[in-house]
């Protein structure tokens, strides 16, 4: 009987150590790269270096834009700013990356906004050049452009 109990508890062992590494293991990543820098400029708030992080669950898409260079012009409030991110796509069209989550903004503060949902297909290719950024605050429409290419280039998704 205890040499049941003992292989029990040995096979339970083996179960929970091979769920707590395959709950540990990384994701694989599906877009490459995870991280781009743009310059931009934008007709409120000023502009400058930003930060664009992507990643993708299948044809599920989010983006964040950050950034110390583009400042709030006014405090805002968590989750105030609705964000339409557009980017080029390789070989033409765009795609729209929406939402309205973003941290609380002090005056002056650089802006974040994301994560930002859109759709994408195997294969896009999309850079923020060619594309822009729409936040509105307050019903004011702030509008963003990159001024060149994304470094180090565009987000390609599997």
């Amino acid at each position: 009987m205890r040499r049941k109990q003992l292989g029990i508890a040995a096979a339970l062992a083996a179960g929970t150590l091979a769920a707590t590494g395959l709950a540990l293991a990384p994701t694989a990543a599906a877009v490459t790269p995870l991280t781009a820098t743009i310059n931009a400029t934008c007709t409120i708030g000023g502009g400058g270096a930003a930060t664009l992080t992507a990643t993708q669950t299948g044809t599920a898409a989010t983006i964040t834009l950050s950034s110390t260079s583009i400042t709030a012009p006014i405090a805002l409030a968590q989750d105030s700013i609705a964000s339409t991110l557009t980017m080029a796509k390789s070989g033409g069209g765009t795609v729209a990356f929406t939402g309205t989550k973003n941290p609380a903004i002090p005056l002056g503060g650089g802006v974040t906004v994301g994560p930002l949902s859109g759709t994408v297909a195997s294969g896009d290719s999309l850079d923020a050049y060619g594309g822009s950024l729409k936040m509105v605050v307050f019903g004011i429409t702030i509008t963003c452009t990159a001024s060149a290419a994304q470094a180090p280039g565009p987000f390609v998704f599997s």
